[in-house]
């Protein structure tokens, strides 16, 4: 099979991996080698100063022993099928790199044969691009559960990072839908991944010329929808994550029907807002100190689709409201709907030298479309503005609820002073940064 038609095959096996991103490793260029992956981000993910950073993100292979229900490359379903040698593989990222179309690579594989014969073609494959051709670019490379110890850390040597397939929320929605795939064979590659990064920072300590070991960390994948269970179950599970594997990221893909089978959902909608909700929850705890049971619990297990997480957080505690902007600290700050951690911090400069007012808290870019309900300025609040809840949140969901056709009325909404506060162009860039 001619390598373009490899390419085009293994390139659109791998659009289901969602868990690519920036990065933020160090690695500088060298006289006589190629690349580098200073502070940047890969697979169009945004750099710091704003450049668009792509990557080849492809497959080893698409074939797999395995028949897991919910993925497209299983072994049971019927379509084509490549598989690039390592040399291949490394040859084709260096000729486009060379044309400056890609300046990493995200590299992930079916399960050839068996774990460790998979690893051992990707590590084949990295060898030849780090060491024959001096490659410094990023690589991202996903660990095959299963695979031994030895491979893993091999792998974590040549790649800046590396991460591993959590693929389902449960344990037993994994046992039904990926039979093959025992949680433990998981979680063991996880938590050998952070312990040799832990061990790795120690050798740096004593050996500044010891080898790095995933440098950029490690991350995880779940898919979203296939199963019942709740946005609680999947928040508690990001946050344990986090706390016991010491993830960069967990990333959430909303599950898209590609096999029928009796055990997934027929017929329903891909849920991409509820991906949404969760990512907005995960940014919440990991940069605004919220707990997965302050977001949510067992009498409301999931996320209001009409409501962010923070505005819905936020409608359940009115009793922490309406904070004052000119004293509240930054934790307090981050608590309102509409104030993320750039506009908390412009807050707490600003106020160093005035008393801040709505039209000051504009200038900041603050969203008082949302933020208007929870803050006072001087100790009053914007005028006109209701501090009811039924209120709050008719107005909140106003759009959502309009732009679905679930507005059985016309309803009289608050003017704003401020036209809303932001403009659609900065509402947006918000949403996309995970600005809650």
């Amino acid at each position: 099979m001619e390598i373009a038609r490899k390419l085009e095959i293994l390139s659109d096996a791998a659009k289901y991996d969602v868990a690519c991103t920036s990065s933020g490793v160090d690695r500088a260029a060298e006289k006589g080698k190629m690349g580098n992956a200073v502070s940047c981000g890969i697979c169009h993910s945004f750099a710091a100063d704003g450049r668009c950073i792509s990557l080849l993100k492809v497959l080893m292979s698409n074939a797999c022993v395995y028949d897991c229900a919910y993925c497209a490359n299983r072994r049971s379903n019927d379509r084509a099928r490549a598989t690039f040698s390592p040399r291949e593989l490394a040859e084709l990222t260096v000729a486009f790199y060379r044309r400056n179309y890609i300046e990493g690579l995200f590299l992930s594989s079916g399960v050839l044969r068996n774990p460790d014969h998979t690893m051992e073609q990707m590590c084949l494959c990295l060898d030849i691009l780090r060491g024959e051709y001096g490659f410094r670019g990023y690589v991202h490379a996903k660990t095959i559960p299963g695979s031994s110890p030895e491979l893993i850390h091999r792998l974590g040597l040549l790649a800046d990072r590396l991460s591993v397939n959590l693929e389902l929320p449960s344990e037993e929605s994994l046992r039904l839908l990926a039979p093959d795939k025992p949680r433990g064979n998981i979680l063991g590659p996880m938590a050998r991944i952070r312990d040799g990064i832990v061990q790795n920072r120690t050798e740096l300590v004593r050996y500044s010329h010891a080898p790095a070991f995933a440098p950029a960390g490690s991350s995880t994948q779940m898919i979203i929808g296939a199963t019942p269970d709740s946005d609680l179950q999947i928040v508690r599970l990001a946050e344990s994550l986090y706390k016991k594997y010491t993830l960069k990221r967990v990333f959430y893909s909303a599950y898209i029907p590609v096999g029928v089978s009796a055990l997934l959902p027929v017929n329903q909608p891909v849920p991409l807002l509820r991906e949404h909700r969760l990512y907005q929850a995960d940014w919440l705890l990991r940069f605004y100190g919220f707990s997965a049971s302050e977001l949510l619990d067992e009498s409301s297990p999931h996320l209001d689709p009409l409501l962010d997480p923070k505005e819905q957080w936020a409608l359940r505690h009115l009793e922490s409201f309406p904070v004052e902007v000119n004293t509240a600290d930054r934790e307090l700050l981050l608590r309102v709907p509409g104030i993320g951690v750039t506009g908390a911090e412009r807050i707490l400069r600003a106020r160093r030298s005035q008393r801040l007012d709505f039209d000051t808290l504009k200038k900041l870019r603050v969203v008082l479309k949302r933020a208007q309900y929870f803050i006072t300025c001087k100790g009053r609040m914007l005028p006109g503005v209701r501090f009811e809840q039924e209120g709050i949140y008719r107005s909140l969901t106003y759009d959502a609820r309009r732009s679905r056709g679930l507005l059985m009325e016309p309803e009289v909404t608050q003017l704003s002073l401020f036209g809303g506060g932001l403009s659609g162009i900065e509402e947006v860039r918000k949403c996309l940064t995970g600005q809650l």
